[in-house]
């Protein structure tokens, strides 16, 4: 498996990785709104080409994660990641958890601050994730509390503390 930066050539796959990935059983085929979440970061430019990762496997991209802009009040700086998708038939397989390892790596080496999700405390713990509400961070929607998560980094300050915002693309959903 090679972990690299997706490109402009890998949309198409990057897409079908989505829409297989989050795929629901009553309506097969349609657009997933993590597939169109995507797009829609990337037509705003608030994707982050250096954040936007593909796992190819064999010539075929199995997995993709990204992260894009975000602020806390009206502060840059650390970025917002998701969505994390894997095709099915490979999920369970390592293909994710090499994705995130990559994807924290790449944040940690461009010295953002911190990386915020939404997601399974459950799985994303083992990556060094821990509620937001414990480093000061709140989400703009409070029914988020129990899913929002921190995953600090080397240069981490204690005073990034406020309302987290996600790029424009995630309130149109």
């Amino acid at each position: 498996m090679l972990i690299r930066r997706g490109t402009d050539a890998d949309d198409a796959a990057i897409r079908v990785v989505h829409d297989a990935a989050f795929a629901k059983p009553d309506a097969p085929g349609a657009e997933t709104v993590e597939a169109k979440l995507v797009g829609e970061l990337r037509a705003d430019g608030d994707l982050l080409p250096a954040l936007s990762l593909v796992a190819e496997i064999d010539g075929r991209i199995a997995g993709h994660v990204c992260c894009s802009h975000a602020r806390i009040g009206s502060t840059p700086g650390p970025v917002g990641l998701g969505p994390l998708g894997v095709l099915p038939e490979l999920q369970s397989t390592g293909v994710g958890s090499a994705l995130m390892h990559a994807v924290i790596a790449a944040a940690d080496a461009l010295d953002l601050p911190a990386i915020v999700l939404l997601g399974s405390p459950g799985y994303y713990s083992r990556f060094g994730f821990a509620p937001a509400a414990e480093f000061g961070i709140t989400p703009s929607t409070p029914d988020w509390e129990p899913y929002f998560q921190v995953r600090p980094l080397t240069t981490y300050s204690k005073d990034l503390t406020g309302t987290f915002h996600y790029a424009p693309a995630f309130d149109r959903l």
